[in-house]
Formats: structure tokens, C-alpha cells, sequence
């Protein structure tokens, strides 16, 4: 009697014998054995990553500076604390104010260009179809299909605005970079790393080794936390932060003791 209930074949060249020789099924059939792929990313959108790496960055090397500066000179363990945390107000609210303008800036020119690619779509929609079909046939796709994609693109006049704005000019509408969610990164990253070098001060150290060496172990750490987005490795990223860091305390240690001498 012939089983009721048959498993997949043992043999044959479908799906059910590549399943069986190990080969898994194939993608096209992925859905249908219960095994879906997807595809997870990075968070690195909304505006936040470049004004949040660059402040964090900005603030420990610009303090440190500051604070090797304030060294070479000789000054006081009253004068560090005071000038390290006045560069860290004045640096946090500089960078913020400083985001905010280059954010909005950007926004505000890709917006115009949008209303551009919107009237150009309104008033020659043949011509941008036209335009559109020849981006995909560059691209690889059969001119027949590509024509009758853009075609099909064209129906919903906010489609088109998003693909040719996409294509064009590498921007979504209604997806553009938050300046305030980039200013409110770039003030607290700067603020953060901006402490840093400061604490050993203000936890009664009266030398700048102390502040040196904590700030070098944040560069390294800083640099190596990035590489998880970059993809770098992570001791090669952590020391190259650590190596611009160096160099430009050293650097104004070196005005500080030139001019401290001066003085």
C-alpha cells in the first residue's frame, strides 16, 4: 500500500533532493520552506552619527590640546580647571550652533532642488519619463522594461518625485538629516568628550600626566567604538585617534612652553 502521507522524493534534481543532498532550498523557495533572509544595517541615518563621532572626537582632542597648552606653560592646577571646562562650554555650543546652520543649510538646498525635480515632473512628464527609462537602460535593464518601469513609476506623481529625486539628486523627501537631532549630538558628544580630559583636575590631580594618559585611553576606546560602524579594525582605528590626539597636544604643548617662557 502506498504511503498516505510521502515525504519529499530521495532523489531527483527539484528542490526536496537539493534539500536532501544538504544544499538547502533555493532562495526562490526560501519562503515557501519557512527560511526567509534578511538583511540587517546599521543605524546610521536621521543625522546623528557624523555630528555624534566628530564632537566626541573634537571635544577630547581640542581639551587635551587646550590642557597641554595650559602645561607647557606652567600654569596653575585653578587655571587648567577653568580653561578646560571654558572650552567645553564654548567648543560644545560653537559645534552645536555650528551643526544646526550646516544641517538646516543642506536641508533648505536640497529642498529646493526637490520643488525643481517637482515642477520639471509637473510640467514635461513625458520628457522625465523619458529621462527615467534611460537611467535604468545605463543601468543594465532592457530598454523595453526600463520604459515600461518608469511608465509604471509615473502613475502616482509622489513616487515619481521620490525616485527622481533619489536618482538625481540622492536624496528621499521627507528623509532629510534632523538639525536639531544633529546639534543636540554634536553639544553633548563635544560635552562628553570635552570632560574627559578635565576629571583627573577636578578630582584633585595637580599634573597633566594624569588627564594625558586618561585622555589617551578615551582616544583609543573612542576610535576603537567607531570601527563597529566603519568596519576598520579596531586597534588600527584606536590608534590612529590616538596618534592625531598626540599630535596636536604635543604641538601646543610646545606653544605653551614657548610662550610660558616668553611670559
Amino acid at each position: 500500500m502506498p504511503d498516505p502521507h510521502p515525504g519529499p522524493p530521495s532523489g531527483g534534481s527539484g528542490p526536496d533532493a537539493a534539500r536532501g543532498r544538504g544544499e538547502g532550498p533555493p532562495a526562490r523557495e526560501g519562503a515557501r520552506w519557512g527560511h526567509q533572509h534578511r538583511d540587517t544595517h546599521r543605524d546610521i541615518s536621521g543625522g546623528w552619527l557624523r555630528p555624534a563621532v566628530f564632537g566626541v572626537m573634537d571635544g577630547l582632542v581640542s581639551n587635551v590640546a587646550l590642557l597641554s597648552g595650559f602645561a607647557g606653560g606652567d600654569s596653575s592646577r585653578s587655571t587648567a580647571v577653568l580653561a578646560g571646562l571654558a572650552g567645553l562650554a564654548a567648543g560644545a555650543f560653537s559645534m552645536a550652533t555650528g551643526e544646526y546652520t550646516s544641517v538646516m543649510s543642506q536641508n533648505e538646498a536640497m529642498a529646493a532642488e526637490i520643488e525643481v525635480e517637482r515642477r520639471a515632473l509637473s510640467d514635461f512628464p513625458a520628457d522625465e519619463r523619458a529621462e527615467l527609462a534611460a537611467t535604468y537602460a545605463r543601468k543594465g535593464v532592457d530598454p523595453t522594461l526600463a520604459e515600461a518601469v518608469a511608465r509604471q513609476l509615473h502613475v502616482d506623481p509622489e513616487v515619481a518625485l521620490a525616485i527622481h529625486s533619489q536618482e538625481e539628486l540622492g536624496v528621499t523627501p521627507g528623509r532629510l538629516p534632523s538639525a536639531l537631532v544633529a546639534a543636540g549630538a554634536s553639544f553633548a558628544a563635544f560635552a562628553v568628550g570635552a570632560l574627559i580630559p578635565v576629571l583627573p583636575y577636578l578630582l584633585g590631580a595637580d599634573t597633566f600626566l594624569a588627564s594625558a594618559v586618561l585622555a589617551a585611553v578615551a582616544l583609543v576606546a573612542v576610535g576603537a567604538a567607531v570601527s563597529r560602524f566603519t568596519g576598520r579594525p579596531p586597534l588600527l582605528s584606536g590608534a590612529r585617534q590616538l596618534a592625531l590626539g598626540a599630535l596636536a597636544a604635543g604641538a601646543t604643548y610646545l606653544v605653551g612652553v614657548l610662550v610660558g617662557g616668553v611670559s
